[in-house]
C-alpha cells in the first residue's frame, strides 16, 4: 500500500504581504476615481450664491435717509456697514452703529440672515436695519 501523500507548503509571510498588497492596491484604484472623477456643477451652482459687488438699501430715520452698503463676492457677505453716517444721525440715533455691527457680526459667522437674534435693548431697530441688509442681499442674488 503505497499512497503517494502530497504535502503543500505555504509561507504565512507571503500570504500576509500579498493580502496586504492587494488591499493597498484597492484603496490606491479608489482613491484615484474619487480624485479625478469630474466634478458636478450643481456644487458650482451653489458655491456662487451672489453677483459680486457693492449692494444699497436705503433706510429712513425721520426724514434723514441712511444707505445700508452690503459687499459681496461669489459665495460670501463681505462687508455690512452705512455709507452715508454722520454725526447728526449718530447724535439722533445712538443705537444705530451698535445695532448694525452686532447684526454684522452675526451674519458675518452665519453668511445669511436667518436666525439673527435681537438685542432686547433694541429690538425694532435691528428689524428695520436687518429688513434694509435682506434688501440690499436680494439685489445682489437678482443682479445680472
Amino acid at each position: 500500500m503505497s499512497s503517494k501523500t502530497k504535502i503543500v507548503v505555504l509561507h504565512m509571510k507571503e500570504i500576509v504581504y500579498t493580502a496586504i498588497f492587494a488591499v493597498l492596491a484597492i484603496v490606491l484604484i479608489l482613491l484615484l476615481i474619487f480624485m479625478f472623477r469630474p466634478k458636478s456643477q450643481e456644487t458650482s451652482a451653489e458655491a456662487e450664491k451672489y453677483v459680486p459687488g457693492v449692494y444699497t438699501s436705503t433706510v429712513t430715520l425721520n426724514n434723514t435717509a441712511l444707505e445700508v452698503e452690503v459687499t459681496v463676492d461669489e459665495s460670501h457677505i463681505n462687508s455690512i456697514r452705512f455709507s452715508n453716517l454722520d454725526e447728526t444721525v449718530t447724535t439722533m440715533y445712538p443705537l444705530i452703529q451698535p445695532t448694525i455691527e452686532n447684526i454684522a457680526e452675526q451674519v458675518y459667522e452665519k453668511q445669511s440672515l436667518d436666525n439673527i437674534e435681537y438685542s432686547e435693548e433694541y429690538p425694532y431697530t435691528s428689524q428695520i436695519l436687518t429688513g434694509a441688509i435682506d434688501d440690499a442681499l436680494e439685489k445682489a442674488i437678482t443682479a445680472e
